[in-house]
């Protein structure tokens, strides 16, 4: 049973396109005594309840990648905020963060050149402003590792209109930069460096098989209770998420 120690933390739930974080969050909300944030999805489908930013973002990368990657940070620390506001005392686990937007969305479109030097620039510039200033720093990532083929067929499965597009090879530049961030500890901000991952194998499915999602649950609560007690490291768990 997960012990909840006074302060609020948040767990981010980190993986590529079609890793699970979704379902996975899903599954954790019935489990644990947390508070699930989850992607502000909805808002990136119909800004001003009318047009998909998501969409344009998909269609024409290059025109709006800056626009897609400002807004994708605005809302997330705006979810964020308005759930620490129910209950401030409350641990979250969030569906991905501005971090991963920085390190592996961001990034990957100026490496593409969908997003132009200058964009980049601005981007990064705010970027390292804001959250340095004015957003509270991750307690731990649970990385949610999937091989970039199962995330497609997952993609193809799901069929979400935006992501009908999505070729293979961008997932695997994807999931790259997360290896890159998470794993080899690239490029990053220092206090991010000794921020603290537990990584799982989610290249199975694992929604219909609650033996093994229980397996990552007792996992993601060992986890989140070392960290609380401040005996956390970066951790990499061999349990498949089958």
């Amino acid at each position: 049973m997960l012990v909840i120690i006074q302060n609020q933390k948040n767990f981010i739930v980190e993986g590529n396109i079609g890793s699970g974080k979704s379902t996975f969050l899903r599954l954790i909300a019935e489990k644990l005594p947390v508070q699930v944030v989850y992607e502000p999805l909805k808002q990136w489908q119909k800004v001003n309840g009318k047009e998909s930013l998501l969409d344009k973002f998909y269609q024409d990368t290059k025109r709006w990648g800056y626009t897609f990657q400002s807004y994708a940070f605005v809302t997330r620390v705006i979810e964020q905020e308005k759930y620490m506001k129910i209950n401030p005392h409350a641990h979250q686990i969030l569906e991905r963060s501005v971090y991963s937007d920085r390190y592996c969305f961001a990034k990957n479109c100026f490496e593409m050149g969908t997003m132009s030097e200058l964009e980049w620039a601005l981007y990064t510039e705010w970027f390292e402003w804001l959250v340095e200033g004015y957003t509270k720093k991750p307690t731990g990532f649970i990385y949610l590792k999937t091989d970039p083929n199962v995330c497609y067929e997952r993609l193809k499965k799901r069929n979400r209109k935006e992501e009908s597009e999505v070729p293979l090879s961008y997932l695997e530049l994807l999931h790259a930069k997360h290896e890159d961030w998470l794993i080899n500890k690239k490029d990053i901000a220092p206090y991010l460096s000794n921020t603290p991952v537990l990584t799982l194998d989610c290249n199975g499915e694992f929604e219909q098989d609650a033996n093994k999602f229980e397996q990552h649950l007792n996992k993601i609560t060992e986890f989140i209770e070392l960290v609380q007690l401040d005996k956390s490291a970066t951790t990499e768990s061999s349990v498949s998420c089958l």
